[in-house]
């Protein structure tokens, strides 16, 4: 299966997840391209849109591999993969300073995002934790880590790491689940990065009262965000 775009990924998955709109239910999506799935979820089960925010801590010298991942809070919660720094020999003096410097990247992604609105209370509720596709795992392992009763729904993601996240989760919905991953992006014919702009204005799009406003002008000519 390709995708079209995030949004339409977004609206397959919402159909699956129909179940839990008496749930009352809230999407919490990873920005960036979380944000665009999560908006048609949210506007389908006409649930509130938040965001989770997660940084991944990648390997000094192939970034786009996760070590690990942080994410923000009272008591910022991280991840580490102690068998794969073990293995590539990563010192603990690099882990404690990316850390750092991702935790700075969430605080500016907070104001630029959330713009001083508080999170969405979850308690009681159905927590729907949602991007755009997963590869190892690691930022969405540390995603989950939430009291609620929990739901991960991801487009795609290899079928071995959707074990080892059953494990954190309550519910799992998955659309594709390929042997071989490769990228993400081969799962969507739009899979563009999208920008801070985009992700403010799905937030502020889904926080009007009214679930029925339209998809925006670029999702309707697939053009995903």
């Amino acid at each position: 299966m390709k995708f079209a775009d995030r949004y339409a990924a977004g609206r397959q998955l919402a159909a699956t997840l129909a179940h839990l709109k008496d749930r009352a239910p809230v999407v919490l999506a990873l920005p960036r391209g979380g944000v665009a799935v999560g908006f048609e979820i949210a506007r389908a089960l006409g649930a509130p849109l938040d965001i989770v925010l997660v940084r991944k801590i990648g390997v000094p010298w192939q970034p786009e591999l996760a070590l690990g991942a942080v994410t923000d809070g009272g008591s910022p919660e991280t991840f580490i993969d102690e068998d794969l720094a073990k293995a590539l020999d990563i010192p603990e003096s690099y882990v404690q300073e990316e850390t750092t410097r991702q935790l700075e990247e969430i605080e500016r992604r907070r104001r630029s995002y959330c713009a001083g609105r508080p999170p969405i209370a979850i308690t009681g509720r159905a927590a729907i934790v949602v991007d755009d596709g997963i590869a190892t795992g690691a930022t969405m392992r540390v995603a989950l880590r939430n009291p609620a009763h929990l739901v991960l729904a991801v487009p795609v993601a290899p079928p071995e790491t959707l074990a080892e996240l059953r494990k954190e989760a309550d519910e799992t919905v998955c659309l594709e689940m390929p042997d071989m991953l490769g990228a993400i992006g081969f799962y969507y014919r739009d899979f563009h990065q999208m920008s801070d702009a985009e992700v403010t204005d799905l937030l502020a799009r889904a926080a009007q009262p009214t679930p029925e406003a339209p998809t925006p002008a670029s999702a309707q000519v697939g053009e995903g965000s």
